[in-house]
């Protein structure tokens, strides 16, 4: 289905909706120190909440795809939408480890899945056209870094201004915003997708199981999601450790998510030029020689920002290229349901990479052991993109029928 909206007004609202949601989701990691702090918890209890909500995230991303594949994206939003807030605000008042498991973990997890990309890049597919698709998901993911650059320092000053309870709030009422957003980016659209006879979600999901280069993909992206949610959480604490500023670890988070809108915009455009999987295969081998020179090199402030910068460029820029794959080789009919199978992958990824970072540093003191996961993951995705096929399977299937 295709719309005949302007392209602009699609871009703009779903930008919007990404930018509100992925944007407090980066702020998680300034939350780390006050909390543990205030209630004498452990790294563990704090890593392990967002570790869960990473979790629940993924786990309920096929389930919310499949609902805006089937009912249409506006009321996944709307529910998406409040259970944000309501996860937000339990998030302000817990003052126990399963409190914080239950509202930061579980509620603001379930809640991440239906206004995120799968929801919004299952909207976007039907009405866009497939040639505009790869680019117009590299600017919408784009925007969630600007959503992380834009939100760090703002939470940053919050926090030491008004405090991390204040700042829980103010989030609350933002995350309200993506209601009327979502209105906005499904104007005109049926609430219940019209998709005629034909294949259904299970028979998509065999299919989608059965080819090597879909299995290949979500393998690849379980990588990506251990060494960017390790980094977003962890990094401000492991500076600190290191007896850097607190400052330092703040840019750093915005420095990345100003980077990657650069590296996400380009991933998107150059997606539309040259083979996806080899792009892919380029970002994690590159994320690991980045770690890698993070590591051997004398930390200082400036080593940091351009750790930031670098690995910035790198961090979302495999969002485009693996949901416009997933959408070439299958179409747009189950792109909800199929891209959220696929990130599903990436959020067990994210559960162990941050939650491991915890465990591993109130254990052995030092997050040492998850950076040399982080390089050697990183080679071994590399490798996993090589050999996908992009084309589409109907086109496979027409060749095979001719020959």
């Amino acid at each position: 289905m295709s719309s005949t909206r302007p392209l602009a007004s699609v871009l703009l609202f779903a930008a919007l909706i990404v930018c509100v949601a992925m944007g407090i989701r980066h702020t998680f990691g300034l939350f780390l120190t006050p909390m543990t702090v205030t209630y004498g918890w452990g790294r563990e209890v704090f890593s392990f909440a967002i570790a869960l909500q990473n979790l629940l995230w993924g786990a309920s991303q096929p389930f919310a795809g499949l609902l805006a594949d089937r009912y249409g994206a506006r009321r996944v939003l709307w529910v998406g939408s409040l259970l944000y807030v309501l996860g937000l605000l339990g998030m302000a008042w817990s003052s126990t480890g399963d409190g914080l498991a239950a509202s930061a973990g579980l509620v603001i997890g379930i809640a991440q899945s239906g206004v995120t990309y799968s929801v919004v890049f299952s909207a976007m597919g039907k009405l866009l056209p497939p040639e505009r698709r790869s680019w117009a998901m590299g600017i919408v993911a784009a925007a969630g870094s600007f959503g992380q650059f834009l939100m760090v320092p703002v939470a940053a000053g919050l926090i030491a201004g008004l405090g991390w309870f204040v700042t829980l709030l103010i989030f609350a009422a933002a995350a309200f915003l993506i209601v009327p957003l979502g209105s906005a980016l499904t104007r005109g659209m049926s609430d219940t997708a019209a998709h005629g006879s034909g294949q259904s979600a299970g028979q998509a999901f065999t299919e989608a199981m059965r080819e090597p280069g879909f299995v290949l993909l979500t393998l690849g992206y379980f990588v990506c999601g251990f060494q960017v949610v390790f980094i977003g959480v962890h990094l401000p604490a492991y500076l600190l450790d290191k007896g850097l500023n607190g400052n330092v670890g703040m840019t750093a988070l915005a420095l990345i998510g100003l980077f990657n809108i650069f590296g996400t915009y380009s991933a998107g455009i150059l997606g539309g030029r040259w083979p996806k999987r080899y792009l892919l295969a380029g970002i994690y081998l590159s994320r690991s020689l980045v770690i890698s020179l993070f590591l051997l090199l004398p930390l200082t402030p400036l080593s940091v920002y351009i750790f930031a910068a670098t690995i910035g460029f790198l961090w979302l820029s495999t969002v485009p290229l693996t949901n416009a794959i997933v959408a070439q080789v299958f179409g747009v009919r189950y792109l909800g349901m199929l891209s959220g199978l696929v990130f599903f992958s990436h959020q067990i990824g994210s559960f162990l990479g941050v939650w491991l970072g915890g465990r591993l540093f109130d254990s052995t003191g030092s997050y040492d052991i998850v950076w040399t996961i982080c390089i050697a993951l990183g080679v071994i995705a590399a490798l996993l993109n090589l050999p996908i096929k992009e084309s589409s399977l109907e086109s496979r299937q027409a060749l095979a029928s001719s020959a």
